[in-house]
């Protein structure tokens, strides 16, 4: 099929191996592979259905028409934007483990939970435990707000105890009462990219590594996003808000490449959004005084970046850093507001 499509005009994106795109002037057909299922549109009414009629002409492939449902991810469209959800999938899981009648909370982790691997709770079944975070890993794909409290949990499958069955428990809790919740796509013109980065300060109290947060954006869209426990221990809250910026600007490189790949221009210097101003001085000056000295030098490559003025680190107060909800347990009040 790639060498049938390369034959059709098509082009592979650069950085993105399923991807490929047609373009004939200002019109452009827009392709991505993912194992035996294809996805396609373009900006031209013509050019969708000549390219489905082309294609069954070379394989034998069934059309399911416009793009409604796929593996598990229900998409809405209508003139003001696109809808994502996995509602469906979500009420699937909860009868599945007899979680359909559980009391609501507000959020999917307590304030101040702090989990071990070394808890004295009893042990719980391990292929049932990693199930259940295997079901709700796969809905974090339209729903960030549990990005940070699955993550924590995902971290005990090979010793579960009760009390991590707890904790993901409250997860169910929390998902019973938003089943509806999901990603909106507003149909605007707005295409500036920028991201928020953040990371807690020794969150884990088993290794005392953080935890880095990146929530990335075009425009009002939120289009990616990441919650990840760092291999290594951060000396300070500068060094752990700029690894994690670092992390940040790789994603926004990739973004930024993939974006050129479809022809659409971004900013020339794309902003990353901090709390720490520290970290943000070391991305303009990383001289070698305390708050760098162990900073593993392959993390410089942002302040690198940052002289190409192709990224730049910015001040965001907390109440406004919408990363803070993939790094750590958050209040009510605070968590929704994000949200």
């Amino acid at each position: 099929m790639d060498k049938y499509l390369h034959q059709q005009g098509f082009i592979k994106g650069s950085k993105d191996r399923n991807l490929y795109i047609k373009i004939d002037n200002d019109e452009f057909l827009i392709l991505v592979v993912y194992v035996d299922d294809i996805i396609f549109g373009s900006n031209e009414e013509v050019m969708s259905p000549n390219f489905a009629l082309v294609m069954q002409k070379e394989f034998k492939m069934s059309m399911l028409g416009e793009l409604t449902y796929f593996l598990g991810l229900q998409v809405q469209q209508n003139k003001d934007g696109i809808f994502l959800s996995q509602t469906k999938y979500l009420k699937q899981i909860l009868k599945k483990y007899g979680m359909e009648d559980l009391k609501l909370v507000c959020t999917p982790v307590v304030t101040g939970c702090s989990l071990s691997a070394n808890d004295e709770s009893a042990a719980v079944h391990q292929p049932t435990y990693r199930s259940t975070i295997g079901s709700m890993l796969y809905l974090t794909g339209t729903r960030p707000d549990i990005m940070h409290a699955v993550g924590v949990v995902g971290r005990f499958q090979a010793n579960p105890k009760d009390a991590h069955l707890l904790a993901a428990k409250i997860i169910f809790n929390y998902l019973q009462g938003t089943q509806n919740y999901g990603l909106w796509y507003p149909r605007d013109i707005d295409l500036t990219l920028h991201a928020y980065t953040n990371a807690d300060w020794a969150g884990s109290v088993d290794d005392i590594k953080r935890t880095s947060g990146g929530a990335f954006f075009m425009g009002s869209r939120l289009v990616s996003w990441f919650s990840k426990k760092q291999s290594s221990i951060a000396l300070s809250t500068a060094e752990a808000e700029y690894v994690a910026a670092a992390s940040c600007c790789t994603q926004l490189l990739w973004m930024m490449q993939t974006l050129q790949d479809l022809q659409i221009t971004c900013t020339p210097l794309i902003s990353i959004f901090c709390v720490n101003t520290s970290a943000i001085s070391i991305s303009k000056n990383p001289v070698m005084h305390s708050k760098t000295k162990h900073i593993p030098i392959k993390y410089h490559f942002l302040w690198e970046q940052v002289l190409k003025q192709k990224v730049k680190l910015e001040y965001v107060p907390f109440k406004e850093q919408v990363a803070d909800i993939l790094t750590k347990p958050m209040p009510r009040e605070t968590f929704e507001y994000l949200r």
